[in-house]
């Protein structure tokens, strides 16, 4: 049972770094839109861009991982618990629906930045606001759902 409990630590913890870098990837982007002309701070805004996406992706790649033991570690590890009930996972599937979702979001912006890096324009710092927003309203559905398992 301790087992489950470090993977379950180690899990979030890799989850709480990847969203650091899903929230804080279209800053740097709205904050690039905003520099145009001033070539050291939009070289200096692309690299921190590149290394944070870098970042995230191994982020997310040990969330993953983690999370996975979590989901199916009773089937390998002798007296590790499942965290879902057989014929109660509704709320696991819609959770990892939200996590698609956020990892297309991460992708997408992912792309803007090596698109900016390769000289392409971005959208308006208005529309990158405005876009910031949506990882927010799906995290939030996704803690709702791990904490109430309505279904």
């Amino acid at each position: 049972m301790q087992s489950y409990y470090w993977v379950k630590t180690f899990h979030l913890l890799f989850v709480v770094a990847w969203m650091a870098a899903v929230f804080y990837l279209p800053r740097i982007l709205v904050n690039l839109s905003e520099t145009a002309g001033q070539l050291p701070v939009t070289e200096r805004l692309q690299l921190m861009g590149l290394r944070l996406y870098k970042f995230g992706h191994m982020m997310f790649g040990f969330a993953l991982i983690l999370g996975l033991v979590l989901w199916l570690g009773y089937k390998v590890i002798p007296d590790f618990p499942t965290m879902v009930a057989p014929g109660a996972a509704g709320w696991l599937h819609a959770k990892l629906g939200l996590v698609v979702l956020l990892l297309v979001y991460y992708s997408w912006t992912g792309r803007l930045l090596k698109g900016n890096v390769r000289g392409k324009p971005l959208p308006t710092s208005r529309a990158l606001r405005w876009f910031n927003e949506l990882p927010l309203v799906l995290f939030i559905g996704v803690v709702w759902l791990v904490l109430a398992k309505p279904f």
